[in-house]
């Protein structure tokens, strides 16, 4: 992703768990967008105020590095219209990196999943993140991933597939 929060590329695995990402617009592959204006994001991401925080953290530091970013700016001023908790705490300051910690997900068909997540800057100037989900081996986690991970490749399977 980049600091603007776009997701640039992402795994079949991720799509299955945090968005319906292949199906989406390009426009709307954008967490921030996801975390705000998402109606569904609260039962989602499990601790939805961290990351509303969080985020708010992430494009402040994005537009502390480029604040005529027209992208960025465009983002800012739809989730100022969209969301009153965005216009409150980016009237907040907050200013964050993404780097590690855990992260709490509920998805319909596995439950709560904990994963941790470990942030990585890709080298240049376009400020990319490179965000690696994991699970404990052997963690409750680690089986809901896998039994997601099954059907994902099932999918991919029947996709791939020659129609009769």
């Amino acid at each position: 992703m980049n600091d603007r929060n776009d997701v640039l590329a992402r795994n079949p695995l991720a799509a299955a768990l945090i968005a319906d990402f292949p199906n989406l617009a390009a426009r709307e592959r954008n967490m921030a967008r996801r975390i705000f204006l998402d109606p569904d994001a609260p039962r989602i991401h499990l601790d939805w105020d961290e990351s509303a925080r969080t985020t708010v953290g992430i494009l402040r530091m994005a537009a502390g590095r480029r604040p005529h970013d027209p992208e960025l700016v465009r983002l800012v001023g739809e989730l100022s219209l969209g969301s009153e908790t965005f216009r409150t705490l980016w009237a907040g300051h907050h200013v964050h990196e993404k780097t590690h910690g855990p992260k709490r997900f509920r998805h319909p068909a596995v439950g709560d999943v904990t994963l941790n997540y470990e942030t990585f800057q890709v080298p240049g100037a376009a400020h990319q993140l490179l965000v690696i989900y994991t699970a404990p081996p052997g963690s409750p986690a680690e089986e809901a991933l896998n039994f997601l991970a099954s059907f994902t490749a099932e999918s991919r399977t029947e996709e791939s597939s020659p129609k009769p």
